[in-house]
């Protein structure tokens, strides 16, 4: 099966695309949601920075991503309506 998550992505790029993998950041203990590095980290460095195996991460963050649940970029206000 090929990876949704390519190696070149920022940590923001798949939190934005994937929200479902916000929880396994959390999880994991990652200060990844809402950190102006996130958006020049990968995969591979975010585990570094944070002490986690690589393989373990990106298997989690797979996962998420591939559950079929994909949201509009959050800066999209879509679909709101005022109360």
């Amino acid at each position: 099966m090929e990876s949704l998550i390519g190696d070149d992505m920022t940590m923001d790029q798949i939190m934005r695309r994937w929200p479902l993998t916000i929880r396994v950041v959390i999880r994991r203990g990652m200060l990844c949601v809402g950190c102006p590095i996130a958006s020049f980290h990968t995969v591979a460095e975010a585990a570094r920075e944070h002490g986690l195996d690589e393989d373990l991460l990106r298997s989690d963050l797979e996962a998420a991503a591939s559950s079929g649940r994909s949201a509009a970029p959050m800066s999209s206000a879509s679909g709101l309506r005022p109360a």
